[in-house]
């Protein structure tokens, strides 16, 4: 998997203050586990937002887009602490996933959550 961002701020109650590192992702026995050299941040809110690498569809190729994709949810330690930093896995509370129906004609936009499981829009 390819390296993606992680955001994460304080309370939200408050103002954010965003902090954007570089991790490693991937995907071991079905879970989203994930290395972060920020583990002191994630430690003291563990609220994540992993997104995909953004690129523009090429035109007269639109269709061939792949979207854009956003996992967020709080991140649970699960060893590390040395030097390659923490390991966490995700307990993901919601996964997003913008792109072109296969006409390139209408945005899709799909979320999943754990409480309302599939859901889908269409724009046009």
């Amino acid at each position: 998997m390819r390296c993606i961002h992680v955001r994460w701020g304080r309370r939200a109650a408050t103002p954010r203050r965003c902090h954007h590192s570089g991790i490693e992702a991937a995907f071991e026995d079905g879970r989203l586990v994930f290395g972060s050299r920020k583990g002191e941040d994630l430690r003291r809110d563990a609220r994540f937002a992993l997104h995909s690498a953004t690129v523009d569809p090429v035109e007269g190729s639109e269709a061939l887009w792949p979207g854009e994709a956003k996992i967020s949810g709080r991140a649970i330690m699960a060893g590390g602490g040395g030097e390659e930093g923490d390991r966490f896995r995700a307990d993901v509370a919601e996964v997003v996933h913008t792109h072109l129906d296969e006409a390139a004609t209408v945005l899709v936009v799909e979320w999943w959550t754990p409480a309302h499981g599939l859901r889908r829009i269409e724009r046009t």
